[in-house]
């Protein structure tokens, strides 16, 4: 088993965590495509050496680097089919579909008519990269190039890394980043019910968040900012929603970087049962703790107690 063989090796415990969670990452896609939990997902091509070896050989890599804040173009695919283990597939595959959906990485198609960016190379990009776009005000220090045996026919088979300065005197984080859309609109002619609706209906169709904010507007009258937010990629489809569901004759758009505490989950045992509690940490470090809602709510319904006791236990029992 793959993660018992880099777990039993001599590697350091953050080369073996970040292989083995970028391994997790592939095992989520493919059992998600195969209709399996992760751990049941055997491993056709990604469990081959030459792929332990990418993954295990990048995550020394950056240990060695000093384990440096990673920054990625945006992804480009090429076009086409491949052959894998269950049949013939069109570019992008699903698994490596799935892996960039997973961490909210929007994937560009160009005219190349071959797979650019493998299952194993997603899960990479994924685990590490903290964003995607263009290079801005690098120092690039050292440059590396690996070159590939293939011709492509539109782009130099060619992958740079660049080891660059950061600005002086920033700060080093282990906070995950990435960009989003913010959609916003001013209303003074929009009923409460409508309002409302919208609100529901944006989060049901998968808005990261939308709120209202009172304003006041031209002719002194009231009104709502309204703000809705989703990934980049569907700010468009949302702009519409915004236009034909309320009285707005625009919506203004910017993209704003997020900066993001890691996450994790552990079960915290209470008189009235265990629940699960949400934690964000910052280098390492527990900053944030919070008891997951659904999962208070169906122990305080087994119990038979008010949910905010349930609240309270978990609160306690917290560091």
């Amino acid at each position: 088993m793959i993660r018992g063989l880099i777990q039993g090796s001599t590697l350091s415990d953050w080369v073996k965590s970040r292989s083995i969670a970028v391994f997790h990452r592939v095992a989520v896609a493919e059992g998600k495509v195969h209709g399996l939990p992760p751990e049941s997902v055997h491993f056709h091509e990604v469990g081959a050496v030459d792929s332990i070896v990418d993954i295990v050989g990048a995550a020394i890599c950056l240990e060695l680097l000093g384990q440096p804040r990673i920054t990625s173009a945006p992804v480009v695919e090429g076009t086409g089919f491949v052959n894998c283990a269950h049949g013939r597939f069109p570019i992008p595959t699903t698994a490596t579909l799935e892996i960039l959906g997973a961490r909210g990485i929007g994937v560009t198609q160009c005219e190349e008519p071959h797979e650019l960016v493998t299952p194993t190379g997603a899960a990479l990009l994924a685990e590490f990269a903290e964003s995607f776009g263009p290079m801005g005000s690098i120092k690039a220090q050292r440059i590396g190039y690996g070159l590939g045996t293939r011709n492509n026919k539109t782009r130099p088979n060619v992958l740079r890394a660049i080891l660059s300065e950061g600005a002086e005197g920033s700060a080093t984080h282990d906070w995950l980043t990435d960009q989003v859309a913010v959609l916003e609109t001013n209303l003074d002619d929009i009923s409460g019910e409508i309002l409302g609706h919208v609100l529901d209906k944006a989060l049901r169709l998968g808005a990261l968040d939308a709120f209202h904010t009172p304003i006041q507007m031209k002719k002194q009258r009231p009104g709502v900012l309204l703000t809705l937010l989703c990934e980049p990629d569907d700010a468009d489809r949302f702009t519409e929603f915004l236009l034909l569901e309320t009285s707005a004759f625009g919506v203004r758009r910017t993209v704003a970087e997020r900066r993001k505490l890691q996450r994790d989950h552990i079960a915290v045992k209470t008189p009235f049962g265990t629940v699960q509690v949400k934690r964000g940490l910052l280098n390492g470090k527990v900053v944030q703790s919070a008891p997951e809602y659904e999962s208070c709510k169906g122990v305080a319904a087994m119990a038979g107690v008010p949910v905010k006791e349930v609240f309270d236990a978990v609160r306690r029992l917290l560091p």
